[in-house]
């Protein structure tokens, strides 16, 4: 869908791509269609009931028939009020399902470059802004126009010249209403767009509460909090003073009219040309057409709001997914992993890695050495395809990986992180995490891979152990803890490639000796990637890349490296000594 700014063509496109429930959203406008005949007709019996007026001639079947006609008019609009909220209820809930699958979809880059609060706040604000127009104020505009060319055509035939004095009000209250609906838009937008930037920011926060608190950054982050609050306080009270001018405006509109139709109608009863009950539905009918009126402001400022939230959705939907979505599945037990002149850069003119090299056999460890920020890390994601090169390629035996699909290349990698990333949950729940059909893996296979990675002992000694809850990130685990049961994930992925972070560099001694006899024993048989941050780690490396600035700049075993690379000997000779 291509966006075009101000047009309703994208709008109308994103709400028919949602499949709308049509028998839901035709029986629910045409009950307030007939609710709105219903309500027209009304004053009309009043008129009959109060020129008929007297003890002695009360209508038993006018007075039925009124009470008829309230019900009839209750029970439609109870109707269509449940069809179009259901309706918009299932929009939103289809649409926020489309961005949901996209966003999850999405490559890194796009997370690299977006806070995640922002785009939580494009699912759940910008949808709920399209389902309020959808199920609320769209029913109402057409019900008040309906409402409204119905009151006129009825009191231009009951009465021409007080319907004309009456609607000079009409384009009086246009000239102030429309000015004011577009001043509302714009503090609309303003508004969702300052809602989903605070959003973002305190979801930030709040996911990093640990390193504000050692950070002493309470002060630094409640002021930002409260400049946050305060943007959004501004766009309110801006918000605010619309409002306080359309409510008394309204106001003094429909009084100044009532009192013109009153004194006028008043001269005309008086003289007889006008009967009392002509007089009370006149003001019933304009009851009729000034609410709508008031309405119709309310809807083009939801359906600019809208518009701008429209674009936003499709911002999101249009993005490119991860490129490899779809490929060949084949099974890369066995095969050589091979990086042909791989470069990238994350943006022009500042590359990564530059022309990179290598070759890994089936059950090696290959290791990655280097200064900081030298490309090591980047490469990784490049064998995990988070990202693809910008020239080169690499291939799993003789085929290119970027020819497999994801789910076949990703699902046959085990990754181990410095941080062992946990989602909140159970320890059962992380082992299996991204496994199909989770709740078939039996017990005693899970105590199994946990005793593979030795973490079997302390998960026993919780009360609930494997249903024992880590808390987000797992925070309830210790550092050493949380790197045996990432152990134990991978032992049940049972991958054929292994990728590690260095996995005991934050951990301390003796977690370390246990973290490290569970990783030997995960990486036999494997074709094993290592990012080494100390050199203790791989010196049984079958070879060690050492990158600098995103060049290679010497491939060998620990002793040949010794021996014919001087930074790595100065890395050594500080490390081993």
């Amino acid at each position: 869908m291509e966006k075009q700014q101000g047009s309703l063509k994208p709008f109308f496109s994103l709400i028919l791509s949602t499949n709308i429930p049509i028998w839901s959203l035709t029986i629910g406008l045409i009950a307030s269609v007939f609710t709105t005949f219903v309500g027209l007709s009304i004053p009309l019996l009043t008129r009959e009931l109060v020129d008929g007026f007297s003890l002695s001639a009360i209508s038993t079947t006018l007075i039925v028939t009124i009470g008829v006609v309230f019900i009839l008019q209750a029970v439609l609009d109870g109707i269509s009020t449940y069809l179009l909220a259901a309706v918009g209820q299932r929009i939103v809930a289809r649409l926020r399902q489309k961005m949901w699958v996209k966003l999850i979809r999405l490559p890194v880059p796009y997370f690299d470059k977006n806070q995640s609060g922002e785009s939580v706040s494009r699912v759940i604000n910008d949808t709920g802004i399209v389902k309020d127009l959808i199920s609320q104020h769209f029913p109402q505009f057409i019900s008040g126009m309906i409402s409204i060319i119905g009151a006129i055509i009825i009191l231009l035939i009951m009465d021409w010249k007080m319907t004309l004095l009456m609607l000079v009000s009409v384009p009086i209250t246009m000239m102030i209403m429309i000015p004011l609906g577009r001043k509302m838009a714009k503090i609309s937008r303003g508004l969702q767009d300052e809602t989903a930037h605070f959003t973002g920011d305190i979801q930030q926060t709040l996911s990093e509460i640990r390193l504000m608190k050692s950070s002493t950054a309470e002060t630094f982050e409640e002021n930002k909090g409260i400049k946050g609050i305060q943007n959004l306080l501004q766009f309110g009270l801006k918000e605010s003073r619309v409002f306080a001018l359309i409510g008394p405006f309204m106001y003094f509109v429909v009084m100044v009219v009532i009192v013109m139709i009153i004194g006028y109608g008043g001269i005309r009863v008086a003289n007889g040309t006008m009967s009392t009950g002509s007089l009370v539905a006149f003001l019933l009918y304009l009851f009729q057409i000034i609410f709508p009126i008031t309405s119709f402001a309310m809807f083009f400022t939801q359906l600019q709001k809208a518009t701008g939230a429209t674009e936003r959705i499709i911002e999101i939907l249009d993005l490119p997914l991860e490129e490899g979505q779809v490929g060949k599945e084949m099974d890369i037990f066995g095969k050589s992993i091979t990086v042909a002149n791989v470069s990238f850069a994350y943006s022009e003119n500042e590359p990564v890695i530059s022309n990179v090299s290598f070759e890994a056999q089936p059950g090696q460890m290959i290791a990655f050495a280097g200064p900081s920020g030298g490309g090591k890390t980047t490469m990784f994601g490049l064998i995990e395809r988070y990202y693809e090169p910008t020239s080169g390629a690499i291939f799993i035996g003789d085929t290119p990986i970027s020819q497999l699909s994801l789910s076949s290349w990703r699902k046959q990698i085990g990754y181990v992180s410095q941080e062992s990333a946990m989602m909140a949950g159970t320890i059962r729940e992380n082992l299996c995490y991204g496994l199909e059909n989770p709740e078939s893996i039996p017990d005693e296979r899970l105590w199994e891979v946990a005793k593979m990675a030795y973490a079997d002992q302390f998960i026993q000694s919780f009360s609930k152990g494997l249903d024992t809850e880590v808390g987000e990130r797992g925070v309830k685990l210790s550092g050493g803890q949380r790197q045996r049961i990432a152990i134990a994930r991978a032992f049940l992925r049972d991958p054929k490639i292994l990728m590690m972070d260095e996995a005991t560099a934050s951990l301390d001694s003796q977690s370390e000796s246990i973290v490290q006899q569970a990783l030997t024993r995960l990486m036999e048989g494997r074709t094993t990637f290592v990012i080494a941050h100390r050199l203790s780690t791989i010196v049984d490396a079958d070879q060690i890349i050492f990158i600098e600035k995103g060049e290679v700049t010497g491939i060998g075993t620990h002793r040949e490296l010794i021996g014919s690379h001087p930074l790595y000997r100065e890395f050594a000779e500080q490390q081993l000594a």
